[in-house]
């Protein structure tokens, strides 16, 4: 879905709800892996300073991480795009559960952003709800979409924090999208060193000062015990 086609089409957003609606019921369950606790451990002892994460789940605040830049939102806040009153995504779930009390779609494959592919006759029959303060139909998740740009506040807050560290780790990224990727070579530019754990090549490995390739879980497993906090 990019951002075009949802604020242009009624019929965009209504396929957009209905299939997120039925994801959001697996995103809402998710629980953090040892990757999202590694990271909080080592925050929480002085290692990292920040957090950027390009992931819209929320799963590293739930670890414990603290003052986590969600580069890209987060999928449980909804905003009206007219009067950009933001809510709780249970509130919404709630009122379409309400309009929608005979919905029965089964998810075929679930996206990792909580996306699920629907038939069509499924879809058609999935009722929108309208912002609950301003009657208008532009409710849209709380994330940037595809065709959408970063609010510029929080890629300011990213820069800065780069500006005050003294190495970047990025971690299980391919760097494939801008948004992240501008992060790495602004680090590489500033002579911060930058070290990449991931599985496969990614974009930012010409930058690199070091790339390790292996399972996130893994490694950061692996460091946390050497490095006592396991």
């Amino acid at each position: 879905m990019t951002y075009g086609d949802f604020v242009g089409s009624d019929v965009g957003r209504q396929r957009y709800w209905a299939r997120s609606h039925l994801g959001w019921r697996t995103i809402a369950r998710a629980a953090p892996n040892d990757g999202h606790r590694a990271v909080a451990a080592l925050q929480a002892q002085g290692y990292l300073d920040g957090v950027i994460t390009q992931n819209v789940d929320g799963l590293h605040q739930a670890a414990g991480a603290r003052d986590v830049i969600e580069l890209h939102g987060n999928l449980d806040r909804v905003i009206c795009l007219d009067c950009q009153r933001t809510s709780p995504r249970e509130e919404l779930d709630r009122r379409f559960r309400a309009a929608n009390p005979s919905f029965a779609g089964q998810a075929t494959r679930i996206n990792p952003d909580g996306d699920v592919e629907l038939p069509d006759d499924v879809v058609r029959d999935f009722h929108l709800v309208p912002c609950v303060n301003c009657g208008s139909s532009l409710l849209k998740p709380d994330v940037v979409f595809f065709g959408e740009n970063v609010p510029k506040p929080r890629v300011e807050r990213c820069y800065r924090l780069i500006d005050d560290a003294r190495a970047v780790l990025v971690l299980g990224s391919s760097l494939t999208v801008m948004s992240g990727f501008r992060f790495v070579r602004y680090a590489a530019k500033s002579a911060k060193p930058v070290l990449i754990v991931n599985q496969g090549i990614t974009r930012g490995d010409p930058y690199a000062a070091a790339r390790i390739d292996l399972p996130l879980g893994q490694a950061l497993t692996d460091l946390t015990t050497r490095l006592g906090l396991a």
